[in-house]
């Protein structure tokens, strides 16, 4: 893993993934080099308008590439859902849960959900509940039947290693501010900005542990991971002053981006890393390797609460009842 770098990543040619977020920053970056190592890519973006922005400038930075557009905002349950049925692939190899919000004052989602915790936690967990019937087809598996059950089919362990099908969900180093609060997921109680930013981050950890042992348990290879990008500069950083209209705020995090963070370059390393690499293991936690903060990939540092079973059982059974997305049907034991 010392000094991985883009030219690491090895061929894609055949390959096909769903990035969310990818019109700017980390998304788009990572989709540019998947598509560069010859994966097709399915660009999911909020706005149209920026979206198709982003599928001219990858056309233009990787020529040839085989790219689509698809209207996907995670503030929406019923978008998340007309994103999944339009996906124009029955077989998906990688998604990449990179899309989010940080620190914004508080909002609701259209499903009424805190912003936070509605976005970046728990429309990726629909997203992936609808999408995992594809992930499986790329696998070589039917819903519902362990691969081993399967007529001249491998073993699960070695199909995913073969094939390399993936759910790569980008976290944070900002998950260390606080466990999620089984009680309050949605923080009407109090809510502070970087505290649930924080907890949505640690959810999505969670839901990368619990994913990956359910997909373990139905006899599944599909490797579940998790990523973070260190310090990275994006617009994530003065999205959510230049909301609430705190100028002085969005100046500060501006120049804190151009004097101490990483490029988005630098900062998508460790989710290509996660998403490509051979040998990444199951709810494994990627990051920049010094101190968290900037670097090479590497393991990276993971707060215990991450690892909870228990934790991870609770924010299962909740992402459920809240978002209507059932995964039983497909992960069958």
């Amino acid at each position: 893993m010392a000094g991985w770098s883009v030219r690491d990543i090895p061929d894609q040619s055949g390959r096909t993934a769903v990035v969310t977020g990818a019109n700017s920053g980390l998304g788009y970056v990572t989709a540019r080099e998947l598509a560069r190592k010859g994966a097709r890519v399915v660009l999911g973006c909020r706005s149209e308008a920026r979206g198709r922005d982003a599928v001219a400038r990858l056309r233009g930075e990787v020529p040839g590439v085989e790219v689509e557009l698809g209207r996907l905002d995670l503030g929406d349950l019923g978008s998340v859902r007309e994103f999944a049925e339009s996906l124009p692939y029955e077989r998906l190899d990688l998604l990449v849960n990179n899309a989010g919000v940080m620190a914004m004052p508080y909002g609701t989602t259209a499903d009424g959900f805190e912003t936070q915790f509605g976005v970046n936690h728990l429309g990726h967990f629909a997203l992936t509940g609808l999408l995992l019937p594809a992930l499986l087809a790329a696998e070589g598996r039917s819903a519902g039947v362990p691969i081993s059950a399967q007529s001249g089919a491998q073993s699960g362990a070695q199909t995913g290693a073969q094939a390399g099908v993936r759910v790569v969900t980008v976290s944070s180093m900002a998950h260390l501010f606080g466990n999620i609060d089984a009680n309050d997921l949605n923080s009407e109680r109090r809510y502070r900005r970087w505290t649930a930013y924080g907890r949505s981050k640690t959810a999505n950890l969670l839901f990368t542990h619990e994913l990956a042992r359910r997909l373990a348990a139905a006899g599944s290879g599909v490797v579940a991971a998790a990523a973070h990008p260190g310090y990275a500069a994006t617009n994530l950083q003065t999205a959510g002053p230049r909301a609430e209209g705190r100028r002085v705020a969005e100046r500060l995090m501006a120049l804190g981006n151009r004097a101490i963070a990483q490029s988005a370059e630098a900062g998508a390393l460790p989710t290509l890393y996660a998403a490509t690499a051979p040998g990444v293991r199951p709810d494994s936690f990627t990051g920049p390797s010094l101190a968290m903060w900037r670097g090479a990939p590497a393991p990276s540092r993971r707060a215990p609460w991450t690892l909870d079973d228990r934790a991870g059982e609770r924010l299962w059974a909740a992402s459920e009842e809240l978002t209507g997305v059932s995964y039983a049907a497909v992960l069958k034991a």
